[in-house]
């Protein structure tokens, strides 16, 4: 994961207190508006937070530009457990860089810095966040969860931020534009299992067509698979199985190209369809993916269904 640049940061705009201002200086986060009232519709802890050290392990947070963070957060996540198998979800979607706040709009709440009080997200950080990613976790079958619903942070009162609001983005809103999310081709053993992750069932085949379909792109496999991780697919679904690969009309998939090589395709079921969610060359010759295929049934993932509701 990348570490958070401290070009991102503007200037702090208002000063607020001496532990503000020190704790912005350590952080490199941006305080847009302050009021003296506190933000009243912050939670209420159960229990007063305590500043702890960012474990390494907190992957999605361990590097953000600040060591410590409030625990219980701003997610209402009390232990670091809790803390740790909710954002481990997030990890993959930082990766993908479909905007430059993402990892620091999710750390503000996963793992806040500390300060006197809770300080939650701009509800403009989160709508760019929210309107640049979310391209991304549709095509791999995932709404944007309602618990970063973004009318619910602040406009006016003290807020974290990383850019002015009024500023441009030179982002596209779905995310790497010189690839789609699940043709994202990088023989990586982290980056394959993450797709895996996204994914109910991976069998190894060829295609046989590639269609466009409104603004899919509809993939109709030949009909020998080597069945690798069958999930809920039963045999009589996988005979005339057809993916698709959501929102990929226009974006460019180098695999969808060439329908003379073997692949490792990933999917999951999302309402009737089933979503393309991950397509790798089939190389025995690469040890990273060789690594990915005999992890495929053994490794860990976080637990989507728990976040993405």
């Amino acid at each position: 994961m990348r570490s958070t640049s401290a070009s991102f940061w503007g200037m702090i705009r208002l000063a607020v207190t001496v532990a503000l201002l020190s704790a912005c200086s350590a952080s490199e986060y941006e305080y847009v508006g302050w009021k003296s009232d506190a933000y009243n519709a912050g939670r209420s802890y159960g229990k007063p937070p305590q500043c702890i050290e960012i474990p390494d392990d907190l992957r999605l947070c361990h590097n953000v530009g600040y060591t410590q963070m409030l625990l219980p957060n701003l997610l209402d996540h009390e232990t670091m457990g809790e803390v740790k198998q909710q954002a481990s979800s997030w990890v993959p979607l930082v990766h993908k860089n479909c905007h430059p706040g993402t990892q620091v709009f999710l750390c503000s709440l996963f793992a806040p810095v500390c300060l006197e009080r809770p300080i939650y997200p701009c509800r403009w950080l989160c709508e760019a966040v929210r309107d640049s990613c979310t391209p991304i976790m549709e095509a791999f079958g995932f709404p944007w969860p309602e618990m970063l619903t973004c009318d619910k942070f602040p406009q006016d009162d003290v807020c974290i931020a990383m850019t002015q609001p009024n500023a441009t983005e030179a982002t596209s809103p779905t995310g790497n534009p010189a690839v789609c999310p699940p043709c994202d081709n990088e023989m990586k053993t982290d980056a394959m299992l993450e797709h895996m992750c996204a994914s109910e069932f991976a069998f190894k085949a060829k295609i046989k067509e590639v269609k466009l379909e409104k603004m899919d792109r509809k993939v109709i496999l030949q009909k020998r698979k080597k069945m690798l991780k069958a999930g809920n697919l039963k045999k009589k679904d996988t005979k005339k199985l057809v993916l698709y690969l959501k929102n990929g009309a226009d974006c460019p998939c180098q695999q969808l190209d060439n329908l003379g090589n073997q692949y490792l395709i990933m999917g999951r079921k999302v309402d009737k369809q089933y979503l393309l969610t991950g397509i790798h060359k089939w190389d025995k010759s690469s040890k990273e993916f060789k690594k990915a295929i005999k992890k495929l049934n053994t490794y860990k993932c976080p637990v989507f269904e728990t976040v993405f509701k």
